[in-house]
């Protein structure tokens, strides 16, 4: 954004951040630093401006220009670490801003030991209402160019027996729900281990944890305390960002494709494991057809989620460095994404977000589990009571709307492109709703069956009943007014999210319909 915009977005911050000041002068308090995300930088700025303390005692936030900034942006800021030990920083004569100090202060990686573990913080109303988040470990061993984790190496493990007995104490107080941030859970296979160990041992009914995998390592030893884990207990969250290996060793990431493609295939047909899978819109190297070839292999896998995340350049990554030869153009505000690059420009890009998002609302969400993989598969003829092609128009698409040519990753030996097929849904979406957002789960429904019925030719009764499963998944009674003409009893009951008795929030849930406890 420039010019007006800018303009706009500054009013907006202050607009926001204003009432801050007086909550922040009313006591008169001492200021010795602040802590501050990076992708809040814009804020940030805003915020100490606007709220800059005032009396005799406070201290002055010196502003200074991050090294990785491409403009002029300016920021108040001092280093601290949230450790057993005193600040001394701030209250050195170097933090008071007393004498001659460097433009930059940078802080040693803190020791783990000498931390204090946060969780007995947690209160009554935070364990009941919020998002628990737990960490083993921190930094991580890889060097993706556009992941800030990246940058901290070496990877440290925090004490685990106090790491676990706080866990006990958290699950006395009543915590089902745990949300590991350690961005290489099953790096450490001890670690792991005795972790998954820790939770098995005190399972119970509701109990849901996330962690984020390795997609490459996952040797017998943790498969075997995985296996016994109860349907919706476990989430793993699996990034792979891209297939392309050529684009991998660009962004200095690398991983065994096929050790990928045997562990997903294990963890879906072997256990009953949530997985989220990523990919990333917008890297170096990264061609549309790359992306929809990648995008096929991974929807084959059948994870029960995938991410589609546009690339974003987070300040002090090196993922600068490919942006003259791969023509890299970000957002200069957060969460500075890509807008194009050298092989996709800026049209494809914004369609790919509406992809993106609309992917999320009809595959992610679980609310369409059945109805999603007609879009490339149909009604097969053993399902319907008829040969395939007698419930099938068009498949696959021949051209977009636009007459563009087929997309990549159009049909193949594996069948149909489910890239190419989504991706000319959620373009007559958006042109048919006029959004790729806050659509109506009932009108959703309408959406779908005039797609699938008119623009792809399936058999109205057969759609129908698919869409009427799907709904009731999550507990709704209610019929959308499209599917009352050919619905005329209900189909056989489905366990839900809410009766099922089992573990996991309910989005998850919708995608096991199944789940028993252990």
């Amino acid at each position: 954004m420039t010019g007006e915009a800018d303009l706009a977005f500054g009013a907006l911050c202050r607009e926001l951040l204003a009432p801050l000041a007086p909550a922040l002068r009313g006591e008169g308090p001492g200021v010795r630093g602040s802590s501050l995300l990076v992708p809040s930088l814009p804020s940030s700025g805003e915020s100490a401006k606007v709220s800059g303390p005032s009396g005799d005692d406070a201290h002055k936030l010196e502003s200074i220009v991050l090294p990785s900034s491409t403009s002029n942006s300016q920021l108040s800021t001092f280093d601290s670490q949230p450790t057993k030990a005193p600040l001394t920083l701030a209250l050195s004569p170097q933090g008071r801003g007393e004498g001659t100090k460097p433009r930059i202060i940078h802080t040693p990686v803190p020791t783990l030991t000498n931390l204090a573990l946060p969780y007995d913080l947690y209160s009554g109303e935070d364990l009941a209402h919020r998002v628990i988040y737990v960490e083993a470990s921190r930094g991580c061993p890889f060097t993706c160019e556009f992941c800030l984790s990246a940058l901290d190496i070496p990877v440290r493990q925090f004490p685990l027996d106090e790491f676990l007995a706080a866990m006990g104490r958290l699950l006395e107080r009543g915590t089902k729900c745990f949300k590991f941030v350690d961005r290489t859970f099953n790096l450490n296979l001890r670690v792991s281990r005795a972790i998954l160990d820790f939770f098995l041992e005190r399972y119970q009914p509701g109990m849901f944890l996330h962690f984020e995998l390795i997609p490459d390592r996952l040797p017998d030893s943790l498969k075997e305390l995985i296996v016994q884990f109860p349907s919706g207990a476990l989430q793993f969250e699996v990034g792979i960002q891209t297939f392309n290996d050529d684009v991998s060793n660009l962004i200095s990431r690398h991983q065994d494709n096929d050790l990928v493609e045997q562990n997903l295939t294990w963890l879906r047909d072997h256990t009953s494991v949530h997985v989220h899978a990523d990919l990333i819109v917008g890297l170096p190297g990264e061609s549309l057809d790359s992306f929809a070839a990648g995008f096929d292999r991974l929807v084959r896998l059948k994870p029960h989620e995938i991410q589609v995340g546009i690339l974003k350049r987070l300040r002090g990554t090196p993922i600068i460095r490919h942006d003259a030869e791969w023509q890299m153009v970000y957002s200069p505000h957060p969460p500075y994404e890509v807008l194009q690059t050298k092989l996709l420009d800026f049209a494809t890009i914004q369609e790919l977000r509406r992809f993106a998002k609309l992917w999320d609302t009809i595959a992610n969400s679980g609310n369409f589990v059945e109805t999603l993989p007609l879009l490339w598969e149909g009604i097969r003829g053993q399902e319907a009571g008829g040969r395939q092609e007698d419930f099938l128009g068009v498949s696959p698409l021949p051209v977009f709307p636009s007459g563009e040519p087929e997309s990549p990753g159009s049909a193949s030996d594996c069948g149909p492109s489910p890239f190419t097929e989504f991706r000319h849904l959620a373009t007559w979406l958006f042109t048919r709703a006029g959004q790729a957002h806050g659509i109506a789960l009932s009108r959703l429904v309408e959406l779908l069956f005039e797609y699938l019925t008119t623009e792809r030719g399936l058999v109205p009764t057969h759609v129908a009943a698919v869409l009427w499963r799907d709904y009731q998944r999550g507990g709704r009674s209610d019929k959308p007014h499209c599917l009352r003409p050919f619905i005329t009893e209900p189909p056989p009951a489905i366990n839900t999210p809410t009766d099922r008795g089992g573990s996991g929030p309910k989005r998850q849930g919708r995608h096991h319909p199944q789940a028993t406890t252990r």
